[in-house]
């Protein structure tokens, strides 16, 4: 454990940079991590930590890897939350293939909110989607906030980004029935009768579906609510049908 308390050290330096630049945690395959919690979900899953650091000296005793005990005003210029954590720590980005033989699939189609990202990552591990796909312009999988969203699910859930064809070409593979999440009055009402195998599909907060998914959708399917509302956060909406989803097939 080394002792640090400027804030132009090159660790320190590291750290912070894989909080703010995105070209900088690809170019690293590294990623930032906040929290005495999401620290105890990435050993438990056995998440490859590269770095921590830390403003108590209790919390680095009996660590084996490289750390670093800093200052809490140290801590808080790395931390990109407002309320930092008294422990950070860098991961590498896991190595993931795609799922064989899926039976529930969530694409997120453009979802540009980190947070709503790290919400729908959370739903997916709990309601045992085997793959989750980003296609278009989604939000960073490795943000700050998608990552502390997620509560330690990036750690045990299969992601990955993938062109529309590239997805396309997997759930045709398993044949899977491709539906979107749309409040088109034509979409299958969600209580009604779905397809047993499926890949839905979340739009983007502002935009829905983009025209490219949509036009290869094998339908769509909207979440029945009071006429005065008119949608549902894509976060929510997203694990609404995931638990849909996951209640139907336990059923079956």
């Amino acid at each position: 454990m080394q002792e640090i308390t400027s804030r132009k050290n090159p660790l320190v330096q590291h750290l912070k940079q894989l909080g703010t630049d995105r070209a900088y945690r690809e170019a690293t395959g590294e990623f930032l991590c906040d929290g005495l919690k999401l620290y105890e979900e990435a050993v438990q899953s056995g998440a490859e930590i590269t770095l921590l650091a830390a403003s108590r000296r209790e919390l680095l005793d009996g660590v084996s890897r490289q750390a670093i005990l800093v200052p809490e005003d140290v801590l808080a210029s790395i931390s990109p939350m407002k309320t930092p954590q008294p422990l950070l720590f860098a991961c590498k980005k896991p190595d993931q293939a795609l799922a064989e033989r899926p039976r529930r699939v969530l694409v997120l189609d453009g979802v540009q909110d980190p947070g709503n990202v790290g919400t729908l990552l959370r739903s997916a591990r709990a309601f045992s989607v085997d793959q989750v796909i980003l296609v278009g312009a989604c939000a960073d999988l490795y943000h700050p906030r998608t990552v502390r969203a997620a509560m330690g699910a990036l750690f045990r859930q299969r992601v990955v980004q993938l062109s529309v064809d590239e997805m396309l070409d997997y759930v045709n593979l398993n044949d899977l029935a491709l539906l979107g999440a749309d409040l088109a009055e034509d979409s299958l009402d969600l209580r009604g009768t779905l397809p047993g195998r499926m890949a839905v599909v979340i739009g983007s907060e502002g935009q829905g579906l983009s025209e490219t998914v949509r036009s290869v959708c094998y339908g769509t399917v909207r979440i029945p609510m009071e006429e005065t509302s008119e949608s549902l956060n894509a976060g929510v909406a997203g694990s609404i049908l995931l638990w849909e989803m996951y209640r139907r097939q336990e059923e079956c």
